[in-house]
């Protein structure tokens, strides 16, 4: 994740609530945080100070769970008396900080000749154009942005502008209001979180449970923590995963389980369904364990909805898994996805938190603990390396495969990463255009290594990650594992 002036916001905001949850003193302290971030000295990148301090309001409502606008002390005694509100959209527009961009979708730039064919003026179906001091002049109250003066221009001088975050979102699910604010579409938001990695101004953001995940380790419940397999590198290069465990250990976690466990399973019954159900019920099967590759289909595609494998993903399986060892438990998924909260709050039988990578270091470091200083034992994971492998590309299809043995050698499978390829390519599969029985997709470009609640570089975490499950003892997902001794007695379908 880039290291910008809205990423250091964000984290200083979720380092403070943490550090004063901590202590007891939330309420009494919240406006420290306020102050403290935003001073008179620090350097503007608004308009003044007091701008400043009313987005950084929207930004600790948010970080709080709650809806933007509440008066911050009574949205941090509210945070700490009752539960997670499961209601609010994970991702949302802080008011304050939208810009209201402009939207003019096309412009002349001073790269316009003033040209004898005038090709823009003869191209446009509503005559909106016209030469206004030696330049194309386009009338707005006309132009209907259907961008034939663009591609007639033979300089380019015209251009297309969109709002970063209505570019960003590819399911068209971002939109200016009649406020020029930006406002979400939930009926195809899929909470990939792509538009707030894209806003410059920080204007969208997600909510966080980081306050009742505290507050249940303080109050002396059995928390686990369940670890994504991109954990690895995500506290600098140099901290160890048995660092990153004995961090969250020492900060109260009752245990640490790995995903990768649940990925294990996940292949396991998912290589069973698609030999069930593909060729002989149906043409092809989609993968189950991105959520918003889950929710894109079901939103944009809803023809290839059947089609979508109803094995839960990783993260809810190891979460059944950790119930079903222990009812009592309370279970916390923390890895690089935005849009497993919102799966979370869907399968909360399994789940009752889940936390990004970045809301973890803030988790820790409020804690005053530093992983990087703590000695310790070497740790071996339980999974095996394709359940540790899932987040790698094609790492699902190829941890199928492998379950499959024999069978898995002739599938013909496919993945995609990224929203936009994901969905051209689940409709060609749809309409008969893609030849494929498996076909694995990913919400972020890269996969879920790259997903925007990631900390550590792309790059650095796969190698990292591959060098991690190369050291599994279990090669093989049927492998007597943890995951193969408990496949099978735990119910690892859709609900």
């Amino acid at each position: 994740m880039e290291l910008t002036e809205v990423t250091k916001f964000r984290r200083a905001v979720l380092t403070g609530i943490a550090k004063f949850t901590w202590s007891d003193s939330l309420p009494e302290h919240v406006y420290d945080i306020l102050y403290n971030t935003v001073t008179e000295d620090t350097p503007r990148v608004r308009c003044c100070v007091h701008k400043e301090r009313a987005v950084l309001k929207n930004r600790i409502d948010m970080a709080l769970g709650l809806e933007t606008g509440i008066n911050i002390v009574e949205a941090s005694k509210k945070a700490l008396a009752e539960p997670l509100d499961k209601t609010l959209p994970v991702i949302d527009v802080l008011p304050e900080a939208c810009d209201q961009c402009p939207i003019d979708k096309f412009l002349v730039t001073d790269a316009c000749r003033h040209c004898v064919a005038h090709k823009c003026i003869n191209k446009c179906p509503r005559k909106a154009i016209s030469i206004y001091q030696n330049r194309a002049y386009i009338d707005k109250t006309k132009c209907v942005e259907c961008g034939m003066c663009k591609k007639a221009c033979p300089y380019g001088a015209i251009i297309e502008i969109s709002r970063p975050c209505e570019r960003a979102c590819v399911l068209g699910a971002i939109t200016a209001g009649a406020d020029r604010k930006a406002k979400i579409d939930f009926n195809k938001c899929v909470q990939c979180g792509a538009c707030r990695s894209a806003c410059p101004f920080g204007a969208i953001d997600e909510r966080s449970a980081i306050v009742q995940v505290i507050k249940d380790i303080k109050a002396g419940k059995q928390v686990y923590a369940l670890l994504a397999p991109s954990f690895v590198g995500q506290l600098g290069i140099k901290v160890t995963p048995a660092q990153i465990v004995a961090a969250l250990l020492k900060a109260g976690f009752t245990a640490v389980k790995e995903v990768a466990v649940g990925a294990d399973l996940t292949a396991a019954h998912e290589a069973h369904e698609l030999a069930e159900k593909v060729p002989s019920e149906q043409k092809y099967l989609t993968s189950s364990c991105c959520p918003s590759f889950v929710n894109m289909i079901k939103k944009h595609v809803p023809a290839a909805a059947a089609k979508i494998s109803q094995t839960v993903s990783p993260m809810v399986a190891c979460g059944r898994y950790v119930k079903e060892n222990n009812p009592a438990a309370v279970t916390v998924f923390i890895g690089p996805c935005i849009a497993k909260k919102a799966e979370a709050y869907a399968n909360d039988d399994a789940i009752d938190y889940a936390m990004t990578f970045e809301e973890m270091a803030c988790f820790l470091e409020g804690a005053g603990i530093d992983a990087a200083a703590l000695e310790v034992d070497e740790f071996s994971s339980e999974a095996s390396l394709y359940g540790i492998s899932f987040p790698v590309s094609c790492g699902v299809k190829t941890a199928v495969a492998n379950v499959l043995g024999e069978q898995g050698k002739n599938l013909k499978t496919h993945y995609a990463s990224g929203l936009e390829r994901c969905l051209t390519e689940v409709k060609q599969l749809e309409e008969g255009k893609l030849d494929c029985e498996y076909f694995e997709g990913m919400a972020c470009d890269r996969g879920c290594m790259d997903g925007p609640g990631s900390m550590a570089d792309y790059n650095i975490v796969n190698m990292l990650l591959k060098k991690y499950a190369a050291a599994s003892p279990q090669k093989n997902v049927s492998d007597d594992n943890e995951a193969a001794k408990v496949l099978g007695k735990i119910n690892l379908d859709v609900k």
